[in-house]
């Protein structure tokens, strides 16, 4: 695994998308989705609404690393706020 920098940063960050895939698992066992539509032009799902969540997390990331030379933490914190209005409104 030496081709990837592994920081303490990349570590919380796959870790949570692993713990948050878990609680969704967990949370469809108990409690089935249904489709609906908010802010999204399309009826979503929770895994969908999750996963639009992941991509824009990435291109977040991505452009933060590519566009600052500040802390990773911050965009990790933007990250967190769209996935949770994309979760909640979208």
């Amino acid at each position: 695994m030496r081709w990837m920098e592994w920081t303490a940063q990349t570590a919380v960050f796959f870790g949570v998308i692993i713990g948050a895939i878990v609680a969704l698992l967990v949370w469809e066992l108990r409690s089935p989705t249904v489709e609906r539509r908010g802010l999204l032009p399309m009826p979503t799902t929770r895994g969908d609404r999750f996963f639009i969540g992941l991509l824009a997390s990435a291109f977040v990331h991505m452009a933060w690393l590519g566009l600052t030379a500040t802390t990773p933490w911050l965009a990790s914190a933007l990250s967190l706020a769209l996935m949770a209005a994309i979760g909640r409104w979208g």
